[in-house]
């Protein structure tokens, strides 16, 4: 095996997949790409990773609230775009062709472009680690979308997509919620 240095560690398990998180501070509505998530349970509760650099981060801790949009490769482009631009001084929804569909719980918009999009709420910041958690109240997923795969960041200006899956729920089904 061969080093490499402990500052490019983390791009050997760089989690995924990357996601567009909306805000809305009501009256302007933002959007940032955010390559660090988690989910943290077998429920709805997911952190990500953000803080006072993001523009959306005023809104995010002062309204408590956000959706998390997940792309698909298709929209590759687009999420690197929104992630080397600022909400400060631009629309990144007009910028990038986003369509706003209003959500059910929260003010932040879903993104129509995206498979998945999870209104949330923000259950703790942990402000010395700049982790947010958030707690799921709703989700939609586009079904019809023919484009399913997810965008993995590596960390070094590289991407990955998901490629093919592996059923193995049989094996797993005593450890899956609800028997799954």
């Amino acid at each position: 095996m061969e080093e490499l240095p402990i500052g490019k560690a983390f791009t050997l398990i760089e989690p995924g997949p990357v996601v567009l998180v909306t805000t809305s501070d009501g009256r302007t509505d933002n959007v940032m790409t955010i390559s660090w998530t988690m989910v943290l349970d077998f429920t709805a509760k997911f952190a990500i990773t953000t803080g006072a650099w993001n523009h959306s981060y005023a809104a995010l801790t002062k309204t408590k609230e956000c959706v998390i949009a997940v792309p698909t490769v298709d929209l590759l482009d687009t999420v690197v775009g929104v992630g080397t631009c600022s909400g400060r001084d631009t629309d990144k929804f007009a910028r990038f062709g986003l369509s706003r569909v209003t959500a059910q719980h929260v003010r932040a918009p879903l993104i129509a472009e995206c498979l998945v999009n999870i209104e949330c709420r923000v259950a703790e910041i942990i402000g010395h680690h700049d982790i947010v958690v958030l707690q799921g109240v709703a989700a939609h997923v586009d079904g019809g979308r023919k484009e399913k795969r997810l965008i993995h960041a590596v960390g070094d200006g590289t991407f990955v997509a998901d490629g093919r899956r592996f059923d193995r729920r049989e094996a797993m089904r005593s450890k899956l919620p609800g028997g799954v």
